[in-house]
């Protein structure tokens, strides 16, 4: 099991559910933090006077419950250790092991004084199925790698380091907890990534999805880092990959994957939330549009892993940072259409709107006309926020807020200005 430190802000969000009726679904990629926090649960249970008894915790990905591969095997065995007194913690990682899990965990709520967590490296969790079987009755905890606050804790720097080689590590290796353990071996930690990423894409992509082409599924790996923050099609992508000879074989006439097979695999790797998407908002329309989307990845270090640390396309890996920090801090994040131009970032919540564009430098006037001139026709006054590597930003531009981005990833709680 990796060392156990503290991540407060997802240890807080599942003490806030403790004993309520709701069951509390982790997701989020594996080996990002998911049996850990439940660790953290269970000790922070016991502090509060569990006993160990009505603490069940079980990861059933182990070959230690092989023999429960069905819901009424699952029912049976956890309702057999339902007796005694007091209430049962059911902590249960990896649960879409089980078929039909859900029903068991339904059942084992309805029938005995219970408190379910589980956690899941597919979103086929929240699957039509399970929303409708436990409809308004369960909560969705969305775990995410390390963000850069968590990744300044996580990791011991010479003194002299400044923040901005802090984040430089940050943005070449990614937020994994576990590539801790290898200190400064940046090496060591991609041949512990390259472990992590084989096992999602065996587990969690190719045997959930029946996917035969692993050849293929890599190309659009490949692609999707390579195109981080770019509008993605699916068509367009199985004709580039087939003109760039993307399945290593010569053909006299190239044979393209066509889109309804791109798109399964892609949502195939966004269910296994090795990527993220963001979909598009007509900012004047005031709608969801159904063409076109973009694609983040949950963490840079399998972009560095798989295609290697290129300065050249700096400017994406900001916005893919941005993009994962807005969805901790619990917004909607859409990609802004405003006719022909574009918004980096639509960041929602119900009570707040924020407009932001993502850029490595304002200092130029080209770039800087660049950023805001979207900004600036947006025809509503919700705030609007441009985020760059600039040491000393101005603080606003007719309106519009300029703000270090670091200084951002640094600030506690909401994006206040």
């Amino acid at each position: 099991m990796d060392e156990i430190v503290n991540r407060p802000e997802y240890l807080n969000r599942l003490i806030e559910y403790r004993g309520s009726d709701l069951i509390k679904v982790i997701t989020g990629i594996r080996r990002c933090g998911k049996s850990t926090l439940m660790a953290l649960y269970a000790d922070y249970l016991r502090a509060q006077g569990a006993a160990d008894e009505n603490i069940i915790r079980m990861n059933l990905e182990s070959l230690r419950w092989r023999q429960l591969r069905d819901a009424s095997s699952l029912y049976d065995h956890l309702a057999a250790q339902m007796g005694g007194e007091g209430k049962k913690y059911l902590l249960l990682d990896e649960v879409q092991a089980v078929p039909g899990w859900e029903r068991a965990v339904e059942s084992l709520r309805l029938d005995f004084d219970t408190d379910v967590t589980i956690t899941g490296s597919n979103a086929f969790l929240l699957s039509s199925e399970l929303s409708t079987l436990l409809s308004g009755r369960y909560v969705e905890i969305r775990m995410l790698p390390l963000s850069f606050r968590e990744f300044l804790d996580f990791y011991e720097f010479p003194p002299d380091t400044s923040r901005e080689e802090r984040f430089a590590r940050y943005v070449q290796i990614g937020g994994m907890p576990g590539l801790r353990q290898f200190g400064t071996n940046v090496p060591r930690m991609m041949d512990a990534l390259e472990g992590i990423y084989s096992t999602v894409i065996l587990k969690d992509v190719m045997a959930r999805g029946g996917i035969a082409d692993q050849t293929a599924l890599r190309k659009i790996v490949l692609f999707l880092l390579d195109n981080i923050g770019s509008l993605v099609s699916p068509g367009s992508i199985g004709k580039t990959l087939a003109n760039e000879s993307a399945f290593g074989e010569v053909r006299a006439r190239p044979r393209s994957l066509a889109p309804q097979t791109v798109e399964k695999y892609i949502q195939l790797l966004t269910d296994a939330f090795i990527f993220y998407k963001a979909e598009r908002w007509d900012v004047r329309g005031k709608q969801l549009l159904k063409t076109l989307h973009k694609l983040y990845a949950a963490d840079l270090g399998f972009r560095g892993m798989l295609l290697g640390f290129r300065d050249a396309d700096r400017g994406r890996l900001l916005e893919n940072v941005v993009y994962l920090e807005l969805l901790r801090r619990d917004y909607r994040v859409f990609v802004g259409k405003l006719g022909d131009a574009e918004i980096d970032f639509v960041a929602e919540k119900p009570d707040r709107k924020l407009y932001i564009q993502v850029t490595e430098s304002m200092t130029g006037e080209a770039t800087r006309e660049r950023e805001l001139k979207p900004l600036r026709t947006v025809p509503d006054h919700y705030e609007k926020v441009v985020l760059s590597m600039d040491r000393d930003p101005n603080t606003s531009y007719e309106g519009i807020h300029s703000l270090n981005i670091i200084d951002f990833l640094l600030r506690e709680g909401s994006f206040a200005i």
